[in-house]
């Protein structure tokens, strides 16, 4: 990614979540990513640490619509992922995909268990909540123009707790640097 096109997403997401009412902590960490994939517009997340603690982590995201957050899961990590504003929608597996499609899949959603076939999809509306306990592959997308997420979660280790289906998929992008950052992003070091 361009540094350029970084410094834009950031100042899309400020003004987003501005206009909606959140008001972010002193110096947060910011995330921006294309998975390192090349192409932000279609593989894209932008994230931003609140909280991370030894025991917990908060993020708020910002996604435009059909941005897409690929297919992953973890081997630790427990998140409630919460519609903010907009519309969320998750395909969700109870196992690694092409392995359990079609086999049940049961999440919470707003803390009552919902279950779906895996491959499925399931789409949150502003303020509803899905739990995805390890072992839960999740990919996810917003289909409004854009959207806040929010992600409460057990401690989070980016570095070894995130497991693509897609074994090219990283988690952090190469940047050309273009211009001069208008902040640091975790992935800068």
């Amino acid at each position: 990614m361009k540094r350029s096109e970084i410094n834009h997403v950031i100042r899309d997401a400020q003004r987003c979540f501005a206009a909606n009412g959140w008001t972010l902590p002193p110096n947060p960490k910011w995330d921006v990513t294309d998975f390192g994939l090349g192409d932000f517009k279609a593989f894209g997340l932008t994230l931003i640490n609140l909280a991370e603690e030894p025991e917990y982590c908060e993020k708020l995201m910002y996604a435009r619509k059909d941005q897409v957050t690929p297919a992953h899961t973890h081997a630790q990590k427990k998140e409630d992922i919460i519609a903010r504003t907009g519309s969320l929608t998750l395909r969700l597996w109870a196992g690694k995909p092409g392995e359990v499609d079609g086999q049940p899949c049961t999440v919470n959603v707003c803390g009552e268990p919902v279950t779906i076939a895996s491959g499925e999809t399931l789409t949150l509306s502003a303020g509803q909540r899905v739990t995805l306990c390890p072992g839960t592959y999740h990919a996810f997308w917003v289909s409004t123009e854009e959207a806040i997420i929010g992600e409460v979660s057990t401690a989070n280790d980016d570095a070894n707790d995130n497991f693509f289906v897609d074994p090219d998929i990283g988690r952090f992008p190469d940047v050309d640097e273009d211009e001069p950052a208008l902040l640091k992003l975790l992935s800068d070091g």
